[in-house]
């Protein structure tokens, strides 16, 4: 056996399902999930606010390892994404996928079981466009796809505003 074909039986870790993640990327979606939260013009409960911002931390989480499940094979050509899990060996695509897929769906079940469904609809959504708008359909297309892409980053806002609120505009929309 070649030490080649050892590194790829060795499973990954648990810093590799974090680097999946994209933890700078995530904390960013947290924050601007947390102003709309804190912008909303209803008090949310502590435990139902942490929940929520959980479960849009997970949510960011699963769309930014899925969008590294599909880009392997380019993150594999660039200096910047060589290091990463998949182009690195230090994982097999189908556990990326897994792990994607699994935390999108804990993600947005816990969110519409623990805080509402509103909010949980809008995390779909969001997941959602990131992966299959955004990676799939603009990135390799278009130089435009961060313009287009951007639009992802307005549901964070509205995902907290959602979980706050449970989808109400106002104190007057009761």
């Amino acid at each position: 056996m070649s030490v080649a074909n050892h590194a790829l039986t060795i499973p990954a870790d648990w810093r590799d399902f974090l680097a999946l993640t994209k933890p700078r990327v995530m904390s960013l979606v947290v924050f601007t999930g947390l102003c709309g939260m804190l912008a909303a013009p209803e008090s949310i409960h502590p435990v139902i606010g942490f929940t929520a911002i959980l479960c849009i931390a997970l949510g960011a989480g699963a769309a930014g390892a899925l969008n590294q499940w599909y880009e392997a094979d380019l993150d594999g050509k660039m200096k910047r994404t060589q290091g990463r899990p998949l182009p690195a060996g230090r994982m097999d695509r189908q556990s990326a996928l897994h792990f994607g897929v699994g935390v999108a769906a804990l993600s947005v079940i816990l969110m519409g079981l623990a805080v509402n469904y509103v909010a949980a609809g809008i995390l779909l959504l969001s997941i959602l466009f990131y992966v299959l708008v955004y990676t799939v359909w603009l990135k390799r297309r278009t130089p435009q796809n961060i313009v287009i892409g951007g639009a992802a980053g307005a549901f964070p806002p509205l995902i907290g505003w959602a979980a706050a609120t449970g989808g109400r505009r106002g104190p007057t929309d009761q």
